[in-house]
């Protein structure tokens, strides 16, 4: 027999999102306390905390807040307890995570270490089911001037076009060109579309002086540099 939990009402009062922050602060309270507080309210059978129980709990990839990523509004709303407003509210939430993700990692971000980029995209490509092909712009000191989304889908030749890229970077005034997509799949092996997509963009840009710097991969929490594994010389190409 499933034990009723209580409705927020029926909680001691310590033990209330709300109050319970106030009393010992966020880091002693649980993701879904926290989510509920986000939520306000929960439905007729259900409190705020047990209906973020419930998303937090649904079968997606990753742990806890992170299944927030792979949800959508419809799926949101497909959830009994959850409307149109509460579904607006926990998108609007992972974004904001997003944005603040990228405030943190640009701090660190470093043109020559893959690893920063990575991390700089990887809060970002998490919440997507489709491959997302993004180029960052440099300048003639290697100073981030722009970012721009290339392509949506699987990458191949036909929608990583020179002309676009190289297109994008002139208008930017840029010198060089790092690549990043993400792989939906986890794993972070470079297709063969990948190589020819790579290769493509690095001798056009040796033709308009624009150097394609690196082409970086990223599934998750992993990623893999094209340069540093050796996939951007002549011979690998």
């Amino acid at each position: 027999m499933q034990v009723k939990k209580p409705l927020i009402h029926e909680m001691a009062e310590q033990e209330r999102p709300r109050e319970k922050f106030e009393l010992y602060g966020a880091d002693k309270m649980s993701d879904a306390e926290l989510l509920a507080l986000i939520l306000r309210t929960g439905c007729q059978s259900l409190s705020a905390v047990a209906l973020a129980e419930e998303i937090l709990s649904l079968n997606l990839p990753g742990s806890g807040l992170e299944k927030l990523y792979h949800l959508s509004k419809k799926d949101l709303m497909e959830i009994h307890g959850v409307g149109r407003v509460k579904a607006i509210e926990i998108l609007a939430l992972c974004e904001l995570s997003v944005r603040l993700s990228k405030l943190t990692s640009r701090e660190q971000l470093s043109f020559n270490s893959p690893a920063s980029i990575a991390r700089y995209y990887m809060a970002e490509f998490r919440s997507y089911r489709q491959e997302h092909l993004m180029m960052m712009l440099f300048d003639s000191k290697n100073h981030l001037v722009g970012e721009r989304l290339i392509s949506k889908g699987t990458i191949n030749a036909s929608m990583a076009e020179p002309r676009d890229i190289f297109g994008e970077a002139l208008r930017a005034g840029a010198f060089s060109i790092i690549l990043i997509h993400n792989h939906p799949s986890g794993d972070t092996t470079p297709s063969t579309a990948d190589l020819t997509v790579t290769r493509r963009i690095l001798e056009a840009g040796k033709l308009l002086g624009i150097r394609l710097m690196d082409h970086i991969i990223v599934a998750g929490d992993k990623y893999i540099s094209l340069k540093a594994e050796g996939y951007m010389t002549s011979s690998a190409l």
